[in-house]
């Protein structure tokens, strides 16, 4: 098989993109892969490193980027479709499967006038922009929520979950290891969360009171890295902080306890990996998506969710305090967690987009 996976541009969008390909792998490791993808985006630092290869395509957004922003990126268009089926062309593929983001709606529309196989995973319940569009164009549309269905052509849906990465999809909350510390796993996104931060820095005086008794891996981004640095060194609280954690499956395995987001694929991931979670819902997203994923999971009782408009250091202690406090608790959070994780999503994708291959080939 030769499959291209397009999309990307932040981890939400590129990480359910490795979990396909890997799937792709599992069922046949002969199988031929690229992501395209565009030079700002995450996967053009990542991929390399996970030893995917990764074609690029000039093209970038401009919803709420200003009058210039969208001349540039109406301008781009004509370009990465160009580009688009010069790859398709040299890479010959058998099916273009589009994750979101900015590249993936150039690839996949070039695909399907190509007359190549296509489909496109959504993550949120409320669809972005560009699948919104490509939905009318492929073959298979699917969706991580069921109520998403409605917002696509009935007859293409399938309802499959949001892929995680095969190192996260456990199966099983896994044993605890036998040391005399919490580990705290904070996290914004694959491109860090300014509100997180700054919480978390507004935090330490209260966490000093305890700081023998956490270790913590902090995900900041770039912006904020070195300021955080130096509050967890002020306070004299063992950290590990960095701009991107790329161990990702490690980083769950050893996390007590989540402080991050609520975007579709994070959520995912800790389902998966069975933890529990105090979620801070980016306010801005669209529809108020990650507000109505984290209540998803405090309703199941796997999460605390604290509105960023609530969200102040001493508010945040005491969450992490009271939970980290009572182990019980902290126990049934992560069993809710793993029982409302699907961890088949991408094995449910690619079976049907190796059904959905055969199909075409028989037609043709």
């Amino acid at each position: 098989m030769r499959i291209v996976i397009a999309g990307g541009g932040t981890g939400g969008h590129l990480f359910p993109g490795i979990a396909i390909a890997e799937e792709f792998l599992k069922r046949d490791n002969k199988t031929q892969l690229a992501f395209i993808g565009t030079e700002r985006g995450i996967e053009n630092r990542l991929l390399g490193q996970l030893g995917y290869e990764l074609r690029k395509i000039d093209i970038e957004g401009v919803k709420g980027r200003g009058m210039k922003a969208l001349v540039k990126g109406i301008y781009q268009i004509p370009k990465s479709l160009w580009q688009s089926r010069r790859i398709l062309k040299q890479f010959r593929p058998d099916m273009v499967v589009g994750v979101g983001g900015y590249a993936s709606g150039p690839a996949v529309l070039t695909a399907h006038y190509m007359n190549i196989p296509t489909a496109i995973a959504e993550q949120n319940a409320v669809p972005g922009v560009t699948n919104r569009i490509l939905g009318h164009f492929v073959d298979k549309i699917f969706v991580t929520y069921e109520q998403s269905r409605t917002l696509f052509p009935g007859m293409k849906v399938i309802f499959s979950g949001n892929p995680v990465r095969a190192s996260l999809a456990s199966g099983s909350v896994r044993t605890k290891k036998e040391k005399n510390y919490s580990q705290l796993l904070i996290f914004g996104g694959s491109q860090g969360a300014e509100a997180i931060n700054k919480s978390v820095m507004d935090m330490l005086p209260l966490l000093q009171n305890i700081k023998e008794q956490v270790r913590i891996l902090h995900q900041t981004g770039t912006r904020q890295l070195e300021d955080v640095k130096k509050a967890y060194e002020t306070f004299g609280i063992q950290a590990d902080v960095t701009s991107f954690i790329v161990q990702m499956a490690e980083a769950y395995d050893d996390a007590d306890l989540i402080i991050c987001r609520a975007g579709a694929t994070s959520l995912a991931e800790i389902t998966a990996a069975g933890k529990a979670a105090i979620l801070i819902p980016y306010p801005w997203a669209a529809n108020d998506h990650q507000t109505k994923n984290a209540e998803a999971l405090a309703s199941g009782g796997a999460a605390v969710v604290i509105p960023e408009r609530e969200l102040s250091g001493n508010r945040l202690f005491n969450a992490v305090d009271n939970l980290l406090r009572d182990p019980v608790t902290l126990r049934k959070m992560e069993e809710n967690s793993l029982r409302m994780s699907r961890t088949d999503a991408a094995a449910t994708i690619v079976d049907d987009c190796i059904a959905l291959m055969t199909e075409k080939t028989k037609n043709n």
